[in-house]
């Protein structure tokens, strides 16, 4: 997981992943069957891990659907900043070595994935107009893409070196476009 997530899909070759795993070229073949199902192995693996430290944080009761955002975002950062590797997020990374033409259509599960996770934003905020702390008006829509967008841009920076204060602040900037409820 962690070499798709540094490299990405393309960079990654067979022989780093059979010695970060320690096997045999014909034994990963043997578990994973190609070199594609153990991408998608190690994707699912980071989404859950995802789900798990991350996710929960906007299903969090009593927070407003702002303050379960300001979490989100928080831990995003630190995730990110501190991140020793300047990973950012998988979802993101896995891209960046490029995706060739026999692996083009992984980047249709990748972006599946990352409309999953707008996906999510948008029921988070729909959630908080249905509690009253988003106003109705708001586009609910327009708002997730804008969010899931900052955070995927987010990701680019850290690999770029920004440390975890500087994608706060950038995090702080996107939260004052909050619709007032």
């Amino acid at each position: 997981m962690h070499l798709f997530w540094q490299r990405g899909y393309e960079a990654t070759s067979i022989s780093e992943l059979t010695a970060a795993v320690g096997v045999s070229a014909p034994s990963l073949y043997a578990v994973f069957g190609s070199k594609e199902d153990l991408f998608r192995a190690a994707l699912q693996r980071y989404l859950e891990q995802f789900r798990r430290d991350r996710g929960q944080l906007l299903a969090a009761p009593g927070l407003t659907a702002r303050a379960a955002f300001e979490a989100l975002f928080e831990a995003i950062a630190d995730g990110f900043g501190h991140c020793p590797a300047r990973s950012g997020c998988m979802l993101v990374a896995a891209e960046t070595g490029g995706l060739g033409e026999a692996a083009a259509h992984l980047r249709e599960v990748l972006g599946a994935h990352r409309a999953g996770i707008e996906a999510g934003f948008r029921q988070r905020i729909e959630r908080g107009q249905r509690e009253g702390d988003v106003a109705a008006s708001a586009d609910a829509a327009a708002l997730a893409k804008f969010l899931s967008t900052v955070v995927q841009g987010l990701s680019i920076q850290a690999r770029d070196g920004a440390g975890a204060q500087s994608l706060r602040e950038v995090l702080r900037t996107a939260l004052r476009a909050w619709p007032s409820a």
